[in-house]
């Protein structure tokens, strides 16, 4: 909520006290299902980009406890598109804004989704905490480690509630795996696979299959559209001629604006690997790569990339070539091994298991957070660990070589060419403070 709402609602609840009996619709009005809607429950969103993601039919969403009220786009047509359709499904005449600073600075709007390619997710988050807004982001967090760090510090610094849009850690099954955390987070919890455990996220439980996100190379110039305005799509990302190729749906090709198969994916693997092994307020000590030369524009091809704790625990990620191998352990330790499904080399397993504690509980209903400021489960410190392990990858891959880090400085170990990538360059007026 805005600040003088907040302010409005703290006056108005202290005012109760004066009165015996208030007419409900004081407070509030009735939902669209014939629900009373206090004005502190109903909360308000605004999402910026609606080519994608913003337009999915689990987020362009507007109901009685979270009204959708205003979008933002720098193509006119998908803009145009997302208006006529919020009016039509809705009833919603929601404002429209070329500049995503006019929305994020709008009082009327609670939430700022962030749906736009990776490379405006810092800038954009850190200009919502900055306004008091809470943050709705998608995957992953940011395109390089420097931004996600300063996405961090300033939502702590501003008392912002930020989510980051991967569940896996939470609620539903993994991609090709056949079952939630929790079993596995109890298991490994339980110490009955013994220590350290490698983690296998494989062609088995389907990382591969988003790895057709790749660039092309010597791309020609070609005219802009006139519904889309490239120098502000482009934003922080360096200058480089139009190509249709580089903008909307295959964006994710090139290292400008995102990286590849493991950018779009890597956080909804890693992620709730970090929470399985108990890792969340850490970071792997060595990133090695197996790639062809990447180019240096255009995002390839990768076959394997191996993560290693200073614990020895690893995660290995198996990417072009491993889509048709046989039966992998997705979990394996010294004394056991997991299979997709949870099928399991330790006897009996599910019954130990479920003689075991639950994992403690977590908030995971996003507009609860917001309305009580309790910490989403994946908050902003949870998803700069995560995002800055699969930025690693990143890393590694565009340099073609192993890396060294340091959990504590995060930063690179001897490695300057690296450490660069840490921190970009934002091209005109976009650096991040």
């Amino acid at each position: 909520m805005s600040e003088d709402r907040r302010s409005f609602i703290k006056k108005a609840v202290a005012g109760v006290a004066m009165f015996t009996i208030l007419p409900r619709n004081v407070f509030g009005k009735m939902g669209g299902d014939n629900d009373y809607v206090a004005p502190s429950d109903q909360l308000t969103r605004g999402i910026i980009g609606v080519g994608g993601i913003g337009m999915s039919s689990y987020h362009f969403q507007s109901d009685s406890s979270c009204r959708l009220v205003a979008l933002c786009d720098v193509d006119s047509n998908h803009l145009g598109s997302a208006v006529r359709l919020a009016r039509e499904k809705f009833g919603e005449n929601v404002r429209a804004y070329h500049d995503f600073r006019d929305l994020i600075h709008d009082p009327n709007v609670d939430i700022v989704h962030i749906a736009t390619p990776p490379h405006w997710h810092g800038i954009m988050a850190m200009e919502a905490a900055r306004a008091g807004k809470d943050i709705f982001c998608e995957k992953p967090m940011t395109r390089t480690i420097g931004e996600s760090k300063r996405v961090m510090e300033a939502v702590r610094r501003n008392g912002n509630i930020f989510r980051l849009n991967t569940w896996f850690r939470f609620k539903d099954t993994f991609y090709g795996l056949g079952t939630e955390v929790e079993p596995l987070k109890k298991l490994v919890d339980s110490g009955l696979l013994g220590y350290p455990l490698t983690v296998r996220i494989s062609g088995a439980t389907g990382f591969a299959w988003k790895f057709f996100w790749r660039g092309k190379e010597n791309l020609k110039p070609e005219t802009v559209p006139s519904n889309l305005d490239y120098d502000m799509w482009l934003g922080p990302a360096p200058y480089k001629p139009y190509n249709s190729h580089r903008v909307h749906q295959t964006f994710r090709g090139y290292w400008d604006y995102d990286g590849g198969g493991l950018g779009d994916m890597g956080q909804h693997y890693i992620d709730p690997v970090q929470y399985i092994l108990g890792k969340d307020d850490t970071f792997p000590v060595r990133v090695e790569v197996d790639a062809p030369q990447q180019h240096p524009d255009a995002i390839g091809i990768w076959r394997r990339i191996t993560y290693t704790y200073e614990d020895g625990c690893r995660i290995i990620l198996e990417g072009e070539g491993f889509e048709s191998e046989g039966k992998v352990p997705y979990i394996e330790g010294p004394n056991g091994k997991v299979y997709k499904g949870f099928e399991c080399t330790i006897p009996n397993v599910m019954q130990l298991i479920n003689e075991m504690p639950d994992p403690r509980p977590r908030n995971t209903d996003f507009l609860e957070c917001v309305r009580t400021r309790q910490k989403f489960a994946l908050d902003e410190v949870i998803g700069h660990h995560s995002s800055t392990i699969v930025n690693m990858g990143v890393c590694a891959l565009r340099l073609g070589r192993t890396l060294n880090f340091d959990p504590d400085r995060q930063m690179f170990i001897g490695d300057d060419a690296a450490n660069r990538l840490i921190d970009q360059p934002a091209r005109g007026v976009w650096g991040l403070e």
